[in-house]
């Protein structure tokens, strides 16, 4: 009986890697993070800008589910939000991914997760390079978390200045991190060519992809406004489930 035990523990942990599989490969996330593995090329850096409670946080959560189901460690910086409010954006996420895919193991897919994410939070107006390479070099060298991946929501771009977002440019080249950072635009912005809004129009030419979402089309869509993928040149939008805020592949 040992040997079958065995093996039906072998089939269930190869069950659980096939379904990270299914779900890297049809990630709609795809378009903008082409990489199905670890993260192995130049470190990028992305932005999700959007008007406050469009989605811009649900989607910087699921670039970081993704990012864990690819076998990568991510660090999830809330500026000016609480620890169990980010929690909850993953469970709930998470449980709508679930859902929306029909998984199963999801108990093992959860654990996983949980394990390879780990939450900083900072008050607002606090957070800044060095004090995020402060925590990062504390967690590194006693060994208690290597990300390889963070992101960044809640960053204050309205009163950055070119400086300080450079700052963190070299921060995440230098610990090999790809980053995702969030933005807010102001009411009635200035648009660059490119499309980015104000605050975000100074700031482009540092960021190697940039995203918009827009509300503005009977619906929420994940609109590409800047990209160094070419396969988000294909589809240069991809919608947003209003309810849910998952990224819908269709």
């Amino acid at each position: 009986m040992t040997p079958r035990a065995a093996n039906l523990i072998f089939l269930r942990d190869r069950s659980v890697e096939m379904l990270k599989k299914d779900l890297i490969l049809k990630n709609p996330l795809r378009a903008w993070e082409p990489d199905t593995g670890r993260n192995a090329a130049t470190p990028r850096m992305g932005l999700v800008v959007a008007p406050r409670g469009s989605g811009k946080t649900a989607v910087l959560v699921q670039f970081a589910l993704d990012s864990v189901l690819r076998g990568n460690r991510v660090i999830h910086v809330s500026i000016g939000q609480s620890l169990e409010k980010t929690k909850e954006w993953y469970e709930d996420l998470f449980q709508e991914l679930s859902r929306s895919y029909k998984l199963e193991h999801v108990g093992e897919v959860h654990s996983e997760i949980a394990a390879n994410r780990l939450i900083m939070t900072f008050n607002t107006g606090s957070f800044s390079a060095a004090k995020l390479e402060e925590r990062l070099t504390d967690l590194i060298e006693q060994d208690i978390f290597r990300p390889q991946s963070v992101v960044i929501d809640g960053f204050d771009f309205e009163r950055a200045d070119p400086a300080q977002v450079q700052k963190l440019r070299d921060l995440a080249r230098d610990r090999q991190l790809h980053t995702w950072f969030s933005a807010v635009p102001l009411p009635n912005p200035q648009v660059s060519p490119l499309g980015v809004p104000a605050p975000c129009d100074r700031f482009e030419d540092l960021f190697d992809c940039i995203l918009l979402i827009d509300a503005a089309a009977g619906g929420l869509a994940l609109r590409t406004l800047k990209s160094d993928v070419a396969a988000s040149k294909s589809r240069p939008a991809i919608r947003l489930d209003p309810s849910t805020f998952l990224v819908n592949e269709s």
